[in-house]
């Protein structure tokens, strides 16, 4: 089996690598080799004497297949800003092409990748006017759509939907990840985004980032 999926979200810090980690383990737990791909991050600590991105650290203690960091994370960033702009501050060009020549390798090696992008959907990537929604036209991978539950999510959600379709991409599902525990009416705002998406919902979280 060769497959991979791409973890997008209705914004930021939704729970796209928690998503991402859940769905690497259940592919494990049935005898499969994945590995996980965070190809642009922004927002590194220094550890072990170099910058590292924590999502990235958490999509290799997850994954079976131990794969180079420069194909699992292509492009780090220091700054927790907007990737095209993280970039731009440091003269780096992030280049879609490089990024699908590391998920071909990986691929090569796993069964099943998983690739959690950056941010929301329509977040830019570089002054060539790309985004992560180019990224995933690029991939051509089945998305995964992690909606964080909170005011506003319903909107959030059929926007992303409309910017995936536009691109003739294929929604495999989504997942509603409860990052405020105490929204008002939570289950009737799954219930609307369900009928809206017109697909049931994948897994139901409750992860407060």
């Amino acid at each position: 089996m060769k497959h991979a999926f791409f973890i997008t979200g209705t914004d930021t810090n939704v729970g796209k690598t928690y998503v991402a980690c859940k769905l690497m383990q259940q592919y494990i737990s049935q005898g499969y080799k994945v590995v996980g791909m965070k190809p642009v991050a922004a927002g590194s600590d220094f550890v072990d004497g170099k910058w590292v991105n924590d999502d990235v650290l958490k999509l290799e203690a997850a994954s079976n297949v131990k794969a180079p960091r420069e194909l699992v994370n292509p492009y780090s960033f220091k700054e927790a800003i907007a990737p095209h702009i993280a970039a731009e501050k440091v003269g780096v060009d992030i280049e879609i092409s490089v990024i699908k020549q590391a998920f071909d390798a990986l691929a090569s090696m796993a069964d099943i990748v998983i690739v959690e992008g950056a941010g929301g959907f329509l977040v830019p990537l570089n002054t060539h006017q790309q985004s992560v929604a180019d990224l995933a036209a690029a991939l051509n991978i089945p998305i995964i759509l992690v909606v964080g539950m909170k005011l506003g999510c319903i909107n959030h959600s059929l926007l992303t939907l409309e910017a995936i379709q536009a691109r003739k991409l294929i929604l495999h599902g989504w997942v509603a990840n409860k990052i405020a525990p105490d929204m008002a009416f939570c289950d009737e705002n799954i219930a609307t985004i369900t009928q809206k998406l017109r697909m049931d919902c994948l897994a139901n979280y409750v992860y407060s980032l």
